[in-house]
Parts: structure tokens; C-alpha cells; sequence
């Protein structure tokens, strides 16, 4: 398997976790030093020195639907992908393309920005509507082609299901824990909607623990003590990928509810080194 292969059933081990009952979990680490960031203070294209794109359907790396049953075709048009206002805006749209009934975008820092520990933050919009998948997500190091997935390790620093609009979900996943066994936790508003504002989603990741927040609380955290396999969180290195999915096995496919275009909108996206 290559990169963007991913599954999302039930997990073995769901935190559920409500922004009422998390408001004190507060980080209890300084992160100061910004090593890799992108502002999208430039608008128009998506700055190539500092991300590339997946094209297609997956088909074309022997993966059909990303390995998750997805219904899109990633394109690099600027009707899916561009810089506006000092947003990087990915657009899903309903629309018939090269065999495809939906296109959208899929950007990543695969051979340009990959790293270990630090805080990974960025703070986005969400879009709405069923069979509406959007993720921001890290991957391991699979460019010499002999590591797959999951053994190279993934973490979904944010991933959201278009029909529940005040629920977010973090995971990880690596061998023996993927899957229908990934370690994950629920991240649940009391009042608003994540696609009504702008929320910051961030992990703090150290060689022991990956913690979750959400507009800086913490809602979960994940040691080599959670997952019933190997920890492969420390030696590989991991690389950035923005998207958003239309249907696949997370969300199901859109339904009549479903407008469309649906975008997300990323304000920024920081990497800030380990505290010395």
C-alpha cells in the first residue's frame, strides 16, 4: 500500500470527550520556536516549495478511493485549491470529471517538510453536510516504497464527520492498532459548530505521548501503554497532508441534505520544535 491508505470503522478504544468537562486541561508545555509554517498570506496558487498535491483517485498509486472507498478526484485546479484572503480554501464540488462524479484537494509536505516531535497546529473552518470527510493529518515516511501502511504510522491530528458538525475525532494508528482498532478519541462542542468559526486543533508529540486539543485543551492522550502494538512514533518521520474527502467509509456517501461546494478553510499551519 502507498500513501492515503486509511480506515475508519469502529474503534477499539473511543474517549468521548465534551468541551465542558476538558476546560482544564490546559498545555502544560511552552512551545515557542516555529521550525515550518505556512501563513497563506499570498493569495492565489498553494505555495509548491512548500507543499505538493496527490492527483486522481488513488487508482493511479494502485489504491482505488484512497483505500477508503472515496468518491473523489483530487485535482491542483484552483476551483479546489487555492490561496484567498489569507486562507488556503480546499473545495469539494459535485461536478463530472474524468470519470468522477466529485472533485476536490488533497495537499502535503511529502519530501519538502518531514519531522518528529513538536507541536503541529493549524486553525480551520470546517465545511458541512453528509459524506463531507475533511482531515488534517500526518504520515509516516514511505518514500523508499518498502515501509506501508500501517506500519509507518498516521496520526489524525483532526478528522470530521460532515453530518456531525460539533464532533471531531483524533487517532493514531500503526500496526496492530489500525483500522477497526485505532486508538481515537471524540472531541464534542457544547455550544457552536465547527463550521461556523474558525478552532485551532493541534497535537503536542514527544517520544512517550501525543496529546490532542482542541483550541488548546487538552481531550486525550496516547502513550505506548494505549496501543496494542508496536510505538512507531519515534524513530520515522511524518509528513503533513491537508484534505477533504467526498463519502468513503468514515462518513458514508452525500446525501440529499448535502449542498455543494463545501470548503475548508485553513487560517495557518505551524510546526513548532521540541521545548529545549
Amino acid at each position: 500500500m502507498k500513501t492515503g491508505l486509511r480506515y475508519f470503522f469502529c474503534s477499539c478504544l473511543l474517549v468521548v470527550i465534551t468541551s465542558a468537562c476538558a476546560t482544564n486541561n490546559k498545555p502544560d508545555i511552552s512551545y515557542t520556536e516555529i521550525i515550518w509554517q505556512d501563513e497563506f498570506d499570498v493569495d492565489g496558487s498553494v505555495n509548491t516549495d512548500l507543499w505538493s498535491f496527490d492527483i486522481g483517485t488513488g487508482a493511479e498509486q494502485g489504491i482505488p478511493g484512497w483505500g477508503n472507498q472515496e468518491l473523489q478526484y483530487y485535482t491542483d485546479r484552483p476551483e479546489n485549491v487555492r490561496v484567498e484572503d489569507g486562507n488556503l480554501l480546499i473545495t469539494a464540488r459535485k461536478e463530472s470529471f474524468r470519470g468522477s462524479s466529485y472533485t476536490s484537494a488533497r495537499i502535503l509536505t511529502r519530501g519538502k517538510f518531514q519531522n518528529t516531535f513538536g507541536r503541529y497546529e493549524a486553525r480551520i473552518q470546517l465545511p458541512w453536510g453528509p459524506g463531507i470527510w475533511p482531515a488534517f493529518w500526518l504520515l509516516g515516511d514511505d518514500s523508499n516504497g518498502t515501509e506501508i501502511w500501517p506500519q509507518i504510522g498516521e496520526i489524525d491530528i483532526m478528522e470530521y464527520r460532515g453530518q456531525e458538525p460539533t464532533v471531531i475525532h483524533g487517532s493514531v494508528h500503526g500496526p496492530g492498532y489500525s483500522a477497526g482498532n485505532a486508538v481515537t478519541a471524540r472531541y464534542t462542542l457544547n455550544n457552536g459548530r465547527f463550521d461556523t468559526d474558525f478552532y485551532l486543533f493541534a497535537i503536542e508529540w514527544s517520544p512517550n505521548s501525543i496529546k490532542f486539543f482542541v483550541d488548546d485543551v487538552m481531550y486525550n492522550e496516547i502513550t505506548p501503554d494505549d496501543v496494542s502494538g508496536e510505538w512507531v512514533f519515534n524513530d520515522n518521520s511524518f509528513y503533513i497532508i491537508l484534505n477533504v474527502a467526498v463519502g468513503g467509509t468514515f462518513v458514508g456517501p452525500p446525501s440529499s441534505q448535502t449542498t455543494f461546494p463545501q470548503t475548508m478553510k485553513v487560517d495557518y499551519v505551524r510546526v513548532y520544535g521540541e521545548p529545549s
